[in-house]
């Protein structure tokens, strides 16, 4: 356990469910932990035993990718952990294909002529989600490579991987369902006879919606809060200029209300408790790296290309690179909103950060 794991407290210890199963975290709340083909090689997903509309069932929240893998498990749950009862809705937190990816899959698995199971989301994140199932490359392609080369992504050998990188987002999310029921924040939700409330948090991505109960003293806290790594939070191609570690530092403050022994259900990693230790640790973080970053641009002009050893100390694939790329101008941009960093577009057409004064 790292120092700032001796923070929190894992009440499950390593009691976790297998895959295709699931674990009983309190009365009608069920983990599911899936496998991802990433670094990041899992995902907590939930169930929530509901009523709706006079029906008795369940409803999930996110999804997993969709890969055969996935509807395997989701198969085994259905076929093993439901009690014989339908799933009657779908929540997703964020538009992410490991959220989303199989939203889907599962509503039309479980419609039927009396009943449509509604994909229920934020109206940002699945308008977002749509605009990369519609789009040829999804999120990507050549923009995303004129992108990452005005940040000094140059290497020719780098573009040419990306460029023969299959579409990402549409590989692991290659349809959404047409109609949707909008979730936004502090809207509350009744789902099995208790009230969750919608905390919208935003950087991380567009409107992520997390759900707190407050008679269990559960949050379900998406990709907002996780307790060994810190959420990313990246500029993307298509808003160039963004200031998402702004909004996402200030996103995580708004759970420091909750009580402290809130059950923190994250989507990568244990539930723990220590929601406000946690906050703390990732503010902690971000100051670190910023300073970093101040320091090296206080020294000669810097591109989030030049930042990236100093960021990541490990080497990163393909799938990694634009991710990394997107968080050093993250901080880039965060000091470059404040004035505490100018910007300047070179005649090698690369932006690079200098600090100001």
């Amino acid at each position: 356990m790292n120092p700032q794991e001796s923070a929190l407290h894992y009440p499950l210890g390593d009691d976790m469910p297998a895959a295709g199963s699931t674990r009983e975290l309190a009365p009608g709340v069920r983990w599911i932990r899936m496998s991802l083909p990433f670094t990041l090689d899992h995902i907590n997903l939930w169930l929530l035993r509901d009523q709706l509309d006079g029906r008795e069932g369940w409803t999930i929240v996110d999804c997993g990718i969709d890969r055969p893998e996935t509807r395997q498990q989701w198969e085994s749950v259905f076929a093993n952990e439901l009690q014989g009862l339908p799933v009657l809705r779908v929540i997703v937190t964020h538009m992410h294909p490991d959220h989303v990816g199989l939203a889907h899959w599962i509503c039309e698995r479980w419609s039927d002529a009396d009943h449509e199971c509604r994909l229920w989301m934020s109206g940002t994140e699945f308008l977002v989600a749509r605009v990369g199932c519609d789009r040829v490359n999804g999120f990507g392609g050549e923009p995303l490579l004129r992108f990452l080369a005005a940040h000094g992504l140059t290497e020719p050998e780098k573009q040419q991987a990306l460029r023969e990188r299959p579409p990402y987002f549409t590989s692991l999310v290659p349809a959404l369902p047409r109609t949707f029921r909008r979730l936004a924040e502090g809207d509350s939700l009744q789902i099995g006879g208790r009230n969750w409330r919608c905390i919208s948090g935003r950087g991380h991505s567009p409107e992520h919606i997390a759900l707190y109960c407050d008679s269990l003293g559960l949050l379900i806290a998406g990709d907002m809060v996780l307790p060994r790594i810190s959420t990313n939070v990246s500029v993307h191609e298509d808003e160039p200029e963004a200031d998402p570690l702004r909004h996402f530092l200030a996103s995580i403050d708004k759970y420091l209300p909750l009580p402290p022994q809130t059950l923190v259900l994250p989507s990568h990693g244990k539930p723990f408790i220590g929601l406000h230790p946690r906050i703390g640790q990732l503010h902690a973080h971000h100051d670190d790296r910023l300073a970093e970053v101040m320091a090296v641009c206080r020294e000669s002009p810097q591109s989030a290309a030049d930042l990236l050893p100093l960021m990541f100390k490990r080497a990163l694939d393909v799938n990694q690179m634009p991710i990394a790329m997107g968080e050093a101008l993250a901080h880039l941009n965060l000091l470059w909103h404040e004035g505490r960093l100018l910007r300047e577009f070179g005649t090698d057409r690369i932006w690079r950060f200098r600090a100001a004064g």
